[in-house]
């Protein structure tokens, strides 16, 4: 096996906001197909598309009601084929979401285990009988708000929910669960997909003794989600059993893959990443949130890193800045920035010096920064019930950006979601042709990573330098460089040895033994010279 995706770069697509097609403001699967050229062009080795399946679209498409056809809003299964075969002619490996977790009420074995104790799919969801006073068995909350159980008069049992109510979660205590999801995993191994993303994968079990979980004395912030520790509810030891057994079934095809999304931040993210990803017999790699959060100092990436590759030396991971789910990383961090397009030129090459798997987010290659909307604008659920105190994921999920025709390019029709002037302005066209645009950056710095073996497959050592300067060298074989980042808004000096020589497409000068790196500047140095500060 070629284990392509230990060093790929992956392109994450959200289908709704890519590319319309057929003019009624959403986006689909011919769209993505006719636009993976620019997917191509930027260097990336794969797509990520978040959920394509039939649903009712309550948490767009993370409420599954069939997990083996698509939704019309996005096209049919030869629309599918034809999307990955288009994919494989331009070199592109094609990665879909699995949301296994959980699927919408609306999905047939739902709709069967809800009617009574007593039918075939009964025990194929959560359910739990009410406390005497008929509240719910536990004090586990919802991510989206409220208690994670709701109550079923037909079968006088609550069913636990750890999203919307609108989304049941699946027992995987059951086998015969486990048995029909890997079914349906199989159903896209043999149409051709080169990996599955798995949404929320440490969530699958919970506790069979159904205890409360502990309060968490440290949180802070407008949700209630964070008031516990969640011992209980989620991460709980049985799944790395059902891991073992996604990974058997990937094993009996060449060249597959899985990347597990761990839905927690901190110590306890950093640690399921590490238990995930340990061995060759779980996933082949993990992600938290843990980069996509407003923090922005060397010791933060370096702690993440670390701790991760500590954990489990033999696992692996998969870095991003931005995804579907939080603000963009460009608005998120541009307090520390003199300038939106510097501060994109750099995390672009900090993030393509880091070892393992690097993901990107559609429109992150043109520097795309959150966009601001109104009540009236919104369509996601915590924003509608929590706002304005929660902004929500709509900001980061608008449509992509072409041209500067009506609505950028993305639709002959009124878009779901409204394309605003800040986001227009980034448009593909703009920039093209423009060698200091951020498009261009991002070109440069996806094509040098791919010629540096040292950044592709290296061993990562970190330097002691003082905030804000984030400095590791990537060694691998004979060769290495030195990585150097200033996370300011202030130019920043540091003295080198005398054999210090900058690489790449390097934002830095050197005269004489003093490299001088600018506002959000960043260096590349051929080898390990020495750095002092």
């Amino acid at each position: 096996m070629t284990e392509w995706w230990r060093d790929a770069v992956i392109y994450q697509i959200y289908p709704r906001s890519f590319q319309d097609d057929d003019g009624d403001g959403i986006g689909d699967l011919k769209g993505i197909a006719r636009r993976l050229d620019h997917v191509a062009a930027l260097g990336a080795d794969a797509i990520w598309l978040s959920p394509i399946f039939t649903s009712p679209m309550k948490d767009m498409g993370y409420d599954v009601s069939n997990y083996t056809d698509i939704d019309p809003l996005f096209g049919t299964l030869e629309d599918f084929d034809t999307l990955v075969e288009r994919a494989h002619d331009l070199g592109l490996k094609v990665i879909i979401d699995q949301v296994i977790s959980h699927t919408s009420d609306n999905h047939p074995w739902f709709e069967e285990s809800r009617q009574d104790r007593s039918n075939p799919k009964a025990d194929w969801y959560v359910w739990a009988d009410p406390n005497p006073d008929g509240t719910p068995p536990t004090n586990w909350p919802s991510v989206f708000g409220g208690p994670a159980w709701e109550w079923e008069p037909r079968r006088r049992q609550y069913y636990l929910h750890n999203f919307l109510i609108e989304q049941p979660d699946l027992n995987f205590h059951h086998m015969p669960v486990q048995d029909a999801l890997l079914e349906t995993m199989r159903f896209w191994l043999d149409r051709g997909v080169d990996g599955f993303r798995l949404d929320t994968v440490n969530y699958y079990f919970h506790d069979e003794n159904l205890r409360d979980n502990p309060p968490n004395p440290d949180h802070e912030g407008p949700d209630t989600y964070g008031f516990q520790q969640h011992l209980y509810s989620k991460n709980r030891p049985d799944n790395i059993a059902f891991l073992k057994r996604m990974r058997a079934l990937t094993d009996e095809y060449d060249d597959r893959m899985m990347v597990g999304e761990v839905g927690d931040g901190g110590e306890t993210a950093i640690r399921i990443m590490a238990e995930y990803t340990a061995g060759r017999d779980r996933l082949h790699m993990c992600y938290s949130f843990e980069m996509l959060s407003p923090e922005f100092t060397a010791r933060h990436f370096r702690h993440t890193i670390e701790g991760v590759h500590d954990g489990a030396p033999d696992g692996h991971s998969c870095w991003s800045f931005s995804n579907h789910d939080v603000p963009r990383h460009v608005t998120r961090w541009l307090k520390h920035a003199a300038d939106a397009d510097l501060l994109a030129s750099q995390a672009a090459a900090m993030l393509m010096s880091f070892p393992g798997t690097i993901c990107l987010y559609q429109g992150e290659e043109l520097g795309q920064t959150e966009t601001e909307l109104v009540y009236s604008e919104l369509t996601d659920p915590p924003a509608l019930r929590f706002w304005p105190e929660v902004k929500g994921r709509d900001g980061c999920r608008t449509p992509m950006v072409w041209d500067d025709s009506p609505h950028a390019g993305f639709s002959s029709g009124e878009p779901w979601l409204p394309v605003k002037a800040p986001q227009a302005a980034r448009a593909v066209a703009a920039q093209q042709d423009r060698s200091d645009s951020v498009l261009a950056a991002y070109r440069a710095v996806i094509a040098f990573r791919k010629s540096q073996p040292a950044l592709r497959w290296g061993e990562t050592e970190f330097l002691d330098l003082p905030e804000p300067i984030l400095a590791f060298r990537r060694s691998h074989d004979k060769g290495a460089l030195t990585c150097v980042y200033n996370l300011s808004r202030t130019p920043a000096t540091l003295t080198v040895s005398d054999d210090a020589a900058l690489a790449g497409p390097s934002r830095a000068t050197l005269e004489a033994a003093t490299l001088t790196l600018p506002a959000n500047g960043f260096a590349w140095l051929e080898g390990k010279p020495r750095l002092d500060a």
